[in-house]
């Protein structure tokens, strides 16, 4: 065998076990048909922009899975399967090893298994690509362009933990403490997709998306798309503790909450008279949701507010790679 076709055989055909796989043998997978829409997203991670050289294989590899999940559940979708590429700079077995064991068990736990791919070297930065397939109910999927006038904006789960955690790796922040340190980092390393909250966005959810690029920049491009504005209150968050801490003592600026990266949070249009069954089906679920404002008619930017009800001035919304 080539060597490509060695490492393959060695550490990803044991992750192909959907019969439509067909043991990576073929060049192209097939998904069986069925009466439900197909959901279909990509994401790529490259070192130095969405992981860091020094990070571990395993998280490496959940991030690159997760992070389509995410998206995946953002439509109320039920994974399906993944495609994976792979551009590397060698075939290490230290990186590659700890590195499907990770995408294996994730692919088990999430019930998203391997289809197929392609590997190819590179001499620049290693690149991972998944393009992840989900179904919904025919017509079902969640839109993010369906926000309208009065309903309320929901959030998932804490914000702005994953751009503290880079912060601190990148020696531009100091925690409180090394338990502090570890939640934080453990969250930019490692998304944890709202895969439990996908039946519950699409049964109660009029639009929806996940926070990829930081809150403020993707609620405005929610509100964009869908053609209306909102004002949200900043004190109406959720933080971690962490997160907290380190603003409380200064060593975070709520800017940075608010428009960091990297959240993998869902964020959600829901109808006035529908919030309380959204909060408590997302309870059920297991995953805390929070009510940060309400959309309005109009086509301005989105405003925010603290307390007082005071204008909150955003310099940047969001993290752009251009």
């Amino acid at each position: 065998m080539s060597g490509e076709d060695d490492l393959i055989a060695r550490y990803f055909k044991p992750l192909a076990t959907d019969p439509g796989a067909r043991g990576l043998v073929d060049d192209a997978a097939v998904l069986a048909a069925s009466v439900s829409d197909l959901v279909l997203t990509t994401d790529a991670i490259v070192e130095g922009v969405h992981y860091l050289p020094g990070d571990p294989p395993a998280a490496i590899a959940r991030k690159a899975l997760r992070v389509n999940l995410s998206d995946l559940a953002a439509k109320g979708a039920v994974p399906a399967g993944f495609l994976l590429t792979l551009a590397l700079r060698s075939a290490d077995e230290s990186f590659l090893a700890p590195f499907a064991e990770a995408l294996g068990a994730d692919a088990v736990a999430y019930g998203c298994p391997l289809l197929g791919g392609d590997t190819v070297s590179t001499p620049g930065p290693m690149m991972i690509s998944v393009t992840a397939f989900g179904r919904v109910p025919q017509g079902a999927m969640v839109r993010r362009d369906a926000l309208q006038p009065g309903d309320a904006i929901v959030v998932s789960g804490t914000i702005g933990d994953a751009a503290l955690g880079l912060d601190l790796l990148q020696g531009r922040a100091s925690a409180a403490s090394e338990a502090d340190r570890a939640f934080l980092v453990g969250r930019y390393r490692e998304p944890q997709p709202r895969s439990a909250l996908a039946e519950v966005v699409r049964q109660h959810a009029r639009a929806a998306m996940d926070i990829s690029d930081g809150l403020a920049g993707d609620l405005a491009k929610m509100c964009r798309a869908s053609g209306v504005t909102a004002t949200l209150d900043a004190t109406a968050v959720p933080l971690s503790p962490a997160a907290r801490s380190m603003i409380n003592s200064g060593a975070a600026a709520l800017q940075r909450v608010l428009s960091g990266g990297d959240d993998y949070e869902l964020l959600c249009g829901v109808a006035a008279n529908r919030v309380d069954q959204f909060l408590a089906a997302a309870q059920r679920a297991g995953v805390d949701c929070a009510v940060i404002g309400t959309a309005a008619e109009g086509h301005v930017a989105p405003r925010w507010v603290d307390a007082n009800r005071c204008e909150v001035s955003l310099t940047a919304l969001s993290f752009s790679h251009f």
